[in-house]
């Protein structure tokens, strides 16, 4: 899997693409289709979004066709199919301003990031998912210094944690969900959550509780993480307290700490998008926002009855691109045809 980022001095495109995550690279692909050449900013400095930031390895299990794939590899897939487009990658890019001129024909949108760099397109599909995310961190003495060495927010690869005393913290789908796929490679895996009962999917949560009565894994609760001991960012052991202080000591190589992402929308919220619980209202039909020629799909865009899936952001990609491609070529029909007829077409 990569993208690496476009040295190509082309400024001008058909579409801005705001976001690498899996519902921009389908963008990219869907715009392709109708010959619409793409350039695509992210803050993050590879594509993929949360996928490849958190969770490359975590297995996604509602993709049609694939009854089981890796994040990661989703990633991959999704990459390769927009290849034929030639997108223009920007990586590490932060979009700080966004400007629409309509003194041409069709009206322009300019963006600027962080960096200095300056694209421009008829439309802008945002594709940001939740804005700029980090983890949300626990408030422990010292825990700078262990971060990236034993604590750690997400898990690039289980393997890093094979015969590693592993501390989870958390109670949601991802303390569960990696408790379950670690449980048989770590030497053991230890869960601590404050409540007796879990947030997370009830067949997951059945599972973790039927490894724990099995001696699998030990469930620690309810308790909340106190302090960490070791030395030199070597974690040596976690130590936690229930709720009336009693504390106890875990003997730990690795700290997993799932205490959810905190979210910001960044410049968007400035952009004049009447942002709505933290995202951007649009129409179901073309999600379109309420400026001229500019979209947002996935996680950033919300409209009446809407899900928050990777396949719900597949379908908006669609949308879009077919929308947008009017405002690329204001007074051209389109033609709808299935890619069984159209093939894959060339940009040049």
């Amino acid at each position: 899997m990569s993208a690496p980022e476009s040295s190509s001095s082309l400024s001008r495109f058909d579409v801005i693409v705001i976001g690498a995550g899996p519902v921009g690279l389908s963008a990219v692909f869907q715009c392709g289709m109708l010959r619409l050449r793409c350039a695509v900013v992210d803050a993050l400095d590879a594509p993929g979004g949360q996928l490849t930031a958190l969770y490359p390895e975590k297995p996604i299990y509602d993709i049609p066709g694939f009854p089981a794939i890796a994040a990661g590899d989703l990633v991959g897939r999704l990459l390769d199919q927009a290849a034929p487009f030639n997108p223009v990658y920007h990586f590490s890019h932060l979009v700080t301003g966004l400007e629409r001129d309509e003194g041409t024909t069709p009206g322009l949108w300019r963006v600027r990031t962080a960096k200095g760099l300056v694209l421009e397109a008829p439309v802008v599909i945002l594709a940001a998912g939740a804005g700029a995310f980090g983890p949300n961190r626990p408030p422990l003495a010292d825990l700078e210094a262990y971060e990236g060495h034993s604590v750690f927010y997400s898990v690039a690869r289980r393997e890093t944690l094979r015969g590693k005393r592993v501390v989870i913290a958390g109670g949601g789908d991802s303390a569960v969900d990696w408790a379950l796929s670690l449980a048989d490679v770590a030497a053991r895996v230890m869960v601590v959550h404050r409540r007796p009962r879990f947030r997370a999917a009830p067949e997951t949560t059945a599972r973790l509780e039927a490894l724990a009565a099995q001696g699998a894994l030990d469930l620690v609760i309810p308790y909340q993480l106190q302090a960490l001991e070791g030395e030199g960012g070597i974690l040596r052991s976690v130590i936690v307290a229930d709720l009336d202080g009693a504390r106890r000591q875990l003997d730990a190589d690795v700290l997993l700490a799932f205490f959810g992402l905190a979210t910001d929308l960044g410049p968007m919220a400035e952009w004049g998008l009447g942002i709505e619980r933290h995202a951007i209202p649009v129409s179901q039909e073309t999600c379109r926002t309420c400026r001229p020629a500019l979209y947002a799909i996935g996680d950033v865009a919300t409209y009446p009855g809407k899900r928050k899936l990777i396949l719900t952001g597949f379908a908006e990609a669609s949308a879009a691109a077919h929308n947008a491609h009017a405002d690329c070529h204001p007074g051209e029909g389109l033609h709808f045809e299935h890619s069984t007829t159209t093939g894959v077409p060339s940009l040049g």
